[in-house]
């Protein structure tokens, strides 16, 4: 009798199990290491917002930012491990990976405006460079916009001359880091959530960001002077495991997709306004100087960073550097 009612409520166990499996919302770990109040934040909130509605809670987006859950140093690995489901790290994270030609993206003088950017990654560079990371688990659903790079230090820098012998903090691409010791600097990788206290303690003398994260991460408290120069872009993109999204029912994914359409809309069509907003907050602190270059001065840096390219070539590779010469009508070398 024992053994009956065991089996009895073993069976009863296994049929209530996919019952309430269903009824569990899937849950959706999106880490990334900036503010909420940023472009690439209200766009992971954005996120979750529109796939929790589109797919009448059955799932679950959990949002972590500002590296709460993960460094940008960790996080594509436990992206992979299946720690976490879903990321957006700057583009230049994928070298690690073996997958250099994102770094393309990175070189100076690149993208003359947003538009030229934004017409680029819908089209052939973008989907070409998405399909390099299957290979490693990982699948590209959007590229985010965060606008061109500003540069700081606690010295006014207007001539390629003034950078030299200072210490930068970059995140980690080689490109970047090419053109700051082109200029005589030495480039530093560093985790973003370091940045603050290195440039506060000196560990690092300055760095290269957009306006909305010079702003929400307070780098210009410790900074005494901001040259707007936007002499590179940065762009994120956002990416899930393979396994996990692949092995989701296709009308949630498909929901999904939605979601992320919607969401990335909207960060991308934020994503000037915020900076613009930033740097005039910036400004009305009065505890930094914003320095803007001239057309003289903009030449002098274009052609003391334009042996990047040529070094590019031997970095990222000839194949990606020609789809941007047709994609954008721009020289390489």
């Amino acid at each position: 009798m024992r053994k009956l009612l065991l089996a009895v409520a073993a069976t009863a166990i296994l049929v209530a199990a996919p019952a309430v499996q269903a009824q569990s919302p899937i849950i959706i770990k999106f880490s990334h290491v900036v503010a909420n109040d940023t472009p690439k934040g209200k766009g992971a909130l954005k996120f979750k917002e529109l796939a929790e509605k589109y797919t009448d809670g059955k799932v679950k987006i959990e949002v972590y930012p500002n590296s709460s859950l993960y460094k940008d140093k960790e996080e594509i690995e436990a992206l992979q491990l299946g720690s976490v489901q879903m990321l957006a790290p700057s583009t230049a994270k994928f070298a690690p990976l073996g997958i250099k030609e994102f770094e393309a993206l990175d070189l100076p003088w690149l993208f003359k405006d947003e538009e030229t950017y934004s017409n680029a990654m819908k089209g052939t560079v973008g989907k070409w460079l998405f399909q390099k990371l299957e290979a490693k688990g990982i699948t590209g659903l959007a590229y985010w916009d965060n606008g061109f790079h500003m540069v700081s230090s606690n010295r006014s820098l207007a001539k390629p001359e003034d950078f030299k012998g200072l210490k930068f903090r970059i995140s980690g691409s080689k490109i970047a880091d090419q053109y700051f010791r082109i200029l005589g600097a030495i480039p530093q990788i560093m985790a973003f959530s370091e940045v603050y206290q290195a440039l506060q303690t000196g560990v690092v003398d300055g760095c290269e960001n957009t306006a909305s994260n010079y702003w929400t991460q307070k780098f210009y408290e410790v900074q005494k002077d901001i040259t707007v120069s936007y002499h590179a872009h940065l762009q994120y993109a956002v990416i899930v495991n393979s396994k996990f999204w692949s092995g989701l029912p296709p009308d949630i994914r498909a929901q999904l997709d939605k979601a992320m359409a919607e969401a990335t809309e909207y960060t991308n069509s934020i994503a000037r306004q915020e900076n613009d907003e930033a740097l005039a907050e910036i400004k009305k602190t009065g505890k930094t100087t914003l320095h803007y270059l001239t057309d003289a001065d903009r030449k002098a840096w274009q052609e003391a960073m334009q042996p990047t390219y040529k070094w590019a070539k031997g970095r990222v590779g000839q194949e990606v550097l020609d789809l941007l010469a047709k994609e954008l009508d721009v020289k390489m070398n």
